[in-house]
């Protein structure tokens, strides 16, 4: 059964990390609202959705995706590029750790999970601002071993990788060519997002279905026109903290279950594993 593990936005967030936006004044109470709807819209296509409470002290948080990365084998815990946000995997990574073992990033390198897509055993990573080259190496090491093959791409124009780059199944991605180099993408069709929507290439596939942001319109239609099942959620406010579909929830096949043996690595990462799903 696929799983979803999401966070509540916190009250905070109009504190968020800006990198590529000017600040505008965001709603909390709507960011709140329109986050349960994305939780309902995961929920009505069958995945088993666990939401987490918010965390006051870290305005980013309802950005889970940047926390983990999971595969049906392994889960990687990051070290996030942005230092106002390490301390989120702390409440993550038990969670996770009832489902995989955990490996940790490391050192000096650097990595968040939406510089990560995956297509079956193909691993995109985003070489960005807040991932690096050390950090794509140690999660190449820890994916190598079943198999994935890690394809690094360098983003240039946009927050992480997931901002301009996303499968669609069918072996098609969708792509803004101005913010992320798709010269390394081999063996897929490329669509590209209308220019008047640059921020439309986030999308998130579950089980054939593409969820894209309401104010992404022209895009839904022309991906409508072939073929594709488009659904929308609303989410105007968290768009305002750079905000796209996949940062808010780690997807995962929750079924297969391998769960984390405490070990020093985890301990020296202040994590503790006594939560249970």
């Amino acid at each position: 059964m696929l799983t979803a593990i999401t966070r509540a936005v916190s009250p905070a967030i109009a504190n968020c990390e800006l990198t590529y936006l000017s600040r505008q004044r965001i709603d909390a109470t709507k960011a709140m609202q329109q986050q349960k709807d994305y939780e309902r819209c995961l929920a009505d296509l069958g995945l088993k959705v666990i939401s987490l409470p918010s965390e006051p002290d870290y305005p980013d948080s309802v950005f889970v995706e940047d926390t983990a990365v999971v595969v049906d084998e392994v889960a990687v815990i990051p070290k996030m590029g942005a230092a106002s946000r390490r301390r989120e995997v702390e409440t993550i990574a038990p969670v996770i750790a009832d489902y995989r073992p955990l490996k940790f990033i490391t050192g000096n390198g650097t990595l968040e999970g939406g510089d990560v897509v995956m297509v079956g055993r193909k691993c995109f990573v985003g070489i960005s601002t807040r991932t690096n080259v050390e950090g794509i190496a140690q999660l190449d090491a820890y994916l190598s071993p079943y198999d994935y093959q890690v394809i690094p791409m360098r983003v240039t124009g946009c927050l992480h990788l997931t901002t301009g780059f996303s499968y669609l199944g069918r072996q098609t991605v969708l792509a803004n060519r101005s913010w992320v180099d798709v010269s390394g993408v081999h063996g897929f069709e490329i669509i590209d997002v209308p220019p008047e929507e640059p921020w439309a290439a986030n999308a998130l596939l579950i089980d054939g279905v593409v969820i894209l942001t309401a104010s992404s319109s022209r895009t839904a239609a022309m991906l409508r026109e072939r073929g594709f099942d488009i659904r929308t959620v609303d989410v105007s406010e968290l768009e305002k903290a750079e905000a796209g579909l996949t940062c808010m929830s780690i997807i995962f096949d929750g079924s297969k279950k391998i769960p984390h043996t405490p070990t020093t690595d985890s301990t020296e990462h202040g994590l503790t594993m006594s939560h249970k799903a």
